[in-house]
């Protein structure tokens, strides 16, 4: 199925998609105190999983056909749940800002990998050097300066301190899960999994998830401690009946249909959106560099989505 340009509904949802993610972050710090993160990741995928049968049902989707997809949707589930259990994890052992500027390495992996395994996908100079426009975005968000800070953004005028051990193990999960990220897209876009309807992918995903994360929550003693407090069971419920239950359906519809690579492109936009709702929710605070990098992104985006 050849790409199509990104029109202005996919523009607008990807954006909309890319705010709903970059609060998505928030949501899980906010809820580690109450329930663990594997936890969190568990009761999210199952209660999505609920969602998805109920709504295909309503709408008389079949999530069980003999299409040869049952292959290539159990890989994309299990990279699905391994990105994830290095999501979760590895923000235990980092500070949110560092794991969004290594998470958000994955449109640079799906590029990557586009361009040799998917065809229509070529990526010209421009577009390459809008992508490392929108990277340097990205990265000047959460302030240069500050990358070397364990806790994130660090108060104007104190010296960054390096990075321990456990911060760059976490940093290093959390580039992982990007890759994982970007493979799940190239196996989606790549696979008989195209031509699936987006419930019967989002299926495959969530289903071969719920065990990956479940037993890596025992694996790592993860268990929950008591009832977890209203604003912690608001915040689960926003990943589970929004981020996944909704948003990751419509990501699959789009990426069925439109260019990958440009897509991908766009979500850069979640780490910026991550610091606004970590800022409005968490307190963090947001200097100059955001202004700056808020162009760069703009700019890398437009030159991304021009004709080769």
């Amino acid at each position: 199925m050849p790409a199509r340009p990104l029109d202005a509904l996919a523009t607008v949802t990807i954006i909309f998609l890319s705010l709903s993610w970059g609060l998505n972050q928030v949501a899980i710090k906010a809820a580690v105190p109450d329930i663990p993160p594997l936890v969190q990741g568990v009761i999210r995928s199952a209660g999505a999983l609920l969602m998805l049968f109920a709504w295909s049902r309503a709408r008389g989707v079949r999530l069980f056909v003999r299409d040869g997809s049952l292959g290539p949707g159990l890989l994309a589930g299990i990279l699905f749940g391994c990105e994830f259990v290095m999501i979760y994890r590895g923000l235990l052992l980092t500070s949110a800002s560092r794991g969004t500027i290594f998470l958000y390495t994955a449109p640079l992996f799906v590029a990557l990998g586009g361009s040799f395994l998917l065809p229509g996908e070529r990526l010209g100079r421009l577009q390459w050097f809008g992508l490392v426009t929108a990277f340097l975005g990205v990265v000047v968000a959460i302030g240069a300066p500050h990358l070397l800070a364990p806790s994130g953004l660090a108060p104007a005028g104190t010296a960054a301190a390096a990075p321990t051990e456990i911060t760059l193990l976490g940093d290093a999960l959390l580039l992982a899960s990007a890759v994982f990220w970007a493979s799940t897209t190239l196996v989606i876009k790549g696979t008989r999994l195209v031509h699936a309807a987006p419930e019967q992918t989002l299926f495959y995903q969530l289903a071969a998830s719920i065990p990956i994360l479940g037993v890596a929550a025992l694996w790592f003693g993860e268990v929950l401690p008591g009832i977890p407090r209203a604003a912690a069971a608001g915040w689960l419920a926003y990943q589970t009946i929004w981020v996944v239950g909704i948003t990751y359906g419509l990501w699959f519809a789009l990426v069925k249909h439109y260019s990958a690579s440009r897509l991908s492109a766009f979500t850069f936009l979640t780490p910026l959106f991550g610091v606004l709702a970590g800022h409005v929710v968490l307190g963090d605070a947001i200097d100059w560099p955001f202004a700056v990098a808020a162009a760069l992104v703009v700019t890398g985006l437009v030159l991304v989505n021009r004709p080769r």
